[in-house]
């Protein structure tokens, strides 16, 4: 098949995959995977396949910069501990416990090691897709686990390819590839950061900044590899730094630009790879010799089952150690239930990198001879995958309701706490910008109203009180000051849109305080600014008013 005719049926396989997921109640990935396994029964679709290096180089960086731009840097400051022993400490003990069960089975040990490599990082695209019925602290620590973890990952499997195709390395050797990837890979991303926000804030045109940021992770996975870094870590760094700073970088058009282009993309990638993995599967699987087959689909049975012991047992065993050695009631107030540990280790899902490594595996050793179980590892690496989509998948919202973990309000709590806040701020600052942009009492008086209304409608005070006496405040300062006089209808719509833009800028400034002190999450503060683009661009259209 050509170019077009895959595209063509990707496009449409995800368009139906989207339409029945709802009606089937079926999550839309599981539901996709199954389509590419149906498609896979077809001989000529089996065909359909990309190189590791367009999952690597093509589909991760837009997905992974888009999930690290919607990541809470707040979650990923409080839980920063917990999230560098996953990402490091549990993919080596996942890798090699893997390759432990990869051996048992026959299967080579430096080759067993590749494939441990492969499956041992959660994929952070897939938890993305499945893990909403997670309570939202639990869903940020593990995606931001499955974003920093392919580092460690991609180390491990270096070594394992190294020493299965004849190389050797000392521990200085490994240590020294430890450090390039994660400082290699932070540094480029960035680099790359600082140079795109030097760009962007010279750039107000929508269509500008966002093809700006569309070149950006591509940007910083290059330069991570042309320092043999890691470009998955490059891309995440980049994408966080990026959202730090992106409301002094953007504009309300620009944002909401990227608010509808960014996930429709990563939408479609993310459902063209999972059909992918369905048809890769299929094409392995008619590949594969039938007397082999059933001790791979043990071996794989086998490893998806032990990635789900060794995360439990991991988590249990540095809860234990974290308890012992930090006592502080901040701690005890973060520590982990036996259930909640169940939870994240059923959580753990796999997906695209994990198949990008395992097909990226050489089909020579240095000496010429083929490598040996290389298709072992496909075949296991892709049947893991399909397992924890469609049994994990289904499974985790049981499993949460199971858990009984406790109730997550924070967000709602602090949503009310961020509206609240940024109306008394533009409260407080209605008489000093009236009277400095000229605006007569009347549309004073009808935009004082509005805000009123909207206090009352949303509920963002809790004593009437308290705004009774600020509005008497307000009306002595304008007894004693100058009062423009009563403009011409065109003339007062011009003024109303004024006055609430300049309001619209001070609740920004406040809610970035508040994003900033940790006051808010990252994501209360990405809705609420959504709402302030949506006023704005409600007043002035694409173009701002001079």
């Amino acid at each position: 098949m050509d170019g077009l005719e895959v595209t063509v049926l990707l496009g449409a396989s995800v368009l139906v995959g989207v339409l029945l997921a709802p009606r089937l109640r079926l999550a839309a990935p599981l539901l996709l995977v199954l389509l590419g396994l149906l498609l896979g029964f077809v001989p000529e679709l089996r065909e359909i396949q990309l190189p590791p290096e367009t999952m690597l180089l093509v589909f991760l960086p837009v997905m992974l910069f888009w999930e690290s731009l919607t990541t809470s840097l707040r979650s990923i400051r409080r839980d920063l501990r917990g999230i560098v022993i996953a990402s490091t400490l549990l993919v080596v003990a996942t890798a090699f416990a893997v390759a432990g069960i990869a051996h048992l089975f026959g299967v080579p040990w430096e080759v067993a090691l590749i494939l441990g490599a492969a499956v041992a990082p959660p994929d952070a695209t897939a938890v993305a897709a499945l893990g909403r019925s997670l309570p939202r602290r639990n869903f940020m620590l593990l995606k931001a686990e499955s974003l920093t973890n392919d580092g460690t990952a991609l180390v491990v499997y270096a070594i394992a390819v190294g020493v299965a195709v004849g190389g050797r390395f000392t521990p200085l050797d490994i240590t020294g590839m430890v450090l390039l990837s994660y400082l290699g890979g932070a540094a480029a991303g960035l680099a790359v950061a600082g140079l795109a926000l030097l760009v962007l804030r010279r750039v107000r045109d929508a269509m500008s900044i966002n093809i700006a940021l569309l070149v950006t992770p591509f940007a910083a996975f290059l330069a991570a590899e042309l320092i043999h870094g890691s470009g998955v870590l490059a891309v995440v760094v980049a994408g966080l730094a990026v959202s730090y700073a992106s409301s002094r970088i953007s504009t309300a058009a620009s944002r909401r630009q990227t608010e509808a282009a960014w996930p429709l993309g990563a939408a479609v990638l993310n459902g063209a790879l999972f059909v992918l993995i369905g048809l890769e599967v299929q094409l392995i699987a008619h590949q594969t010799d039938a007397a082999a087959l059933g001790r791979l689909v043990a071996l794989t049975v086998a490893v998806w089952t032990g990635l789900l012991l060794v995360r439990f047992a991991f988590l249990s065993l540095s809860a234990y150690a974290i308890r012992m050695l930090d006592r502080r009631p901040s701690q005890r107030a973060r520590r982990m239930t036996y259930r909640a540990r169940v939870v994240s280790s059923v959580a753990g899902f796999r997906g695209a990198v994990s198949l990008a490594i395992a097909l990226s595996v050489p089909t020579v050793a240095a000496d010429g001879t083929p490598l040996a179980a290389r298709d072992d590892i496909i075949f296991v690496a892709a049947g893991v995958i399909v397992l924890t989509l469609l049994v994990q998948g289904p499974a985790l919202p049981a499993v949460v309701r199971w858990a009984r973990l406790p109730e997550d309000a924070s967000e709602q709590r602090e949503l009310q706490l961020a509206e609240r806040a940024i109306t008394d701020a533009a409260l407080a600052a209605m008489t000093e910008l009236a009277a400095k942009h000229g605006i007569d009492d009347e549309t004073r008086a009808r935009l004082l109203r509005d805000y009123e209304d909207h206090l009352v409608t949303t509920d963002a005070r809790d004593e009437p009180a308290a705004r009774t006496e600020t509005d008497a405040g307000e009306s002595a300062v304008l007894v004693d000051a100058p009062r423009p006089q009563p403009a011409p209808p065109r003339a007062r719509h011009e003024q109303y849109a004024h006055l609430r833009l300049a309001l619209l800028e001070r609740k920004r400034e406040v809610l970035q305080q508040l994003r900033r002190e940790g006051v808010v999450d990252d994501a209360v503060a990405r809705r609420v600014q959504s709402r302030l683009d949506v006023e704005e661009l409600r007043l002035t259209g694409v173009e701002p008013i001079d």
